[in-house]
């Protein structure tokens, strides 16, 4: 099918970030196919504009470290972030065959081996996975502790030279403040890196702004719930609030 201008992707590589949340209807834990089919529908639309897309996901709908910070819990840090990680491999699954039931061609890579589940990550293997057209799903963060999701996002947008991370949110961007308390918050269209961290304006954490930062990689927070939003993120549409470099706010 031929693209018209409006049609054609701004963006030729995106890492897109889903919490785990995402996987769950608000307020629940657990997987609601009905969610992670949405979300495929919408990455698949994405992708056939011509988009190269790298999901990294979360595992907060099924796990989070934090919950076991409780001395009482006998679970070790460490451990706990593992058992994080390996919670973003199930969602993973989920995501890659809800994206295979609609036709698109996939890969899931693990950073942490498990042979018959997933690929190991390999930098080189991922580049040509991306060249070939598939959707690469990313999970167990960066297979280390103590490294959350949003930074292996913005690690992997670094090593696979993505233009822009795109973090998938159910608010429609970055506000002043959280637009459920208080109804008069602003919401940012635009944002610099240095106000992002001045402000602790709550996008991603820390680590993973200054690695966008460094390398003059934008975020784009966006509601994924919209229909079609995805896609008009990667065509470049406003959408979401853009954190970048330099802002024009």
């Amino acid at each position: 099918m031929s693209e018209t201008m409006s049609e054609a992707p701004r963006y030729k590589r995106v890492i897109l970030k889903l919490s785990g949340e995402s996987f769950s209807r608000g307020g629940e834990r657990g997987i609601s196919m009905e969610e992670v089919v949405h979300i495929a529908r919408q990455v698949h639309k994405a992708a056939e504009l011509g988009c190269q897309i790298a999901v990294v996901i979360g595992g907060g709908n099924i796990l989070r470290g934090a919950q076991f910070k409780d001395a009482s819990a006998c679970i070790h840090e460490a451990t706990a972030h593992y058992m994080g990680m390996l919670a973003t491999v199930i969602n993973g699954l989920a995501l890659q065959d809800a994206l295979e039931s609609i036709g698109c061609e996939t890969r899931l890579m693990s950073a942490i081996q498990m042979d018959g589940v997933a690929e190991p990550y390999l930098r080189r293997r991922a580049h040509r996975h991306l060249e070939k057209g598939r959707i690469i799903i990313l999970a167990a963060g960066t297979g280390g502790p103590f490294v959350t999701t949003d930074t292996a996002a913005a690690l992997r947008a670094l090593e696979l030279e993505a233009e822009i991370v795109m973090k998938a949110t159910r608010v429609d961007g970055v506000y002043s403040e959280d637009p459920e308390k208080n109804p008069h918050a602003v919401l940012y269209r635009e944002l610099d890196f240095s106000t992002v961290l001045e402000k602790n304006l709550r996008v991603m954490d820390s680590t993973a702004i200054t690695h966008c930062m460094e390398h003059a990689v934008p975020i784009l927070v966006f509601n994924y719930q919209k229909d079609g939003n995805i896609q008009r993120a990667v065509r470049g549409e406003k959408v979401g609030t853009l954190i970048a470099p330099t802002s024009k706010a």
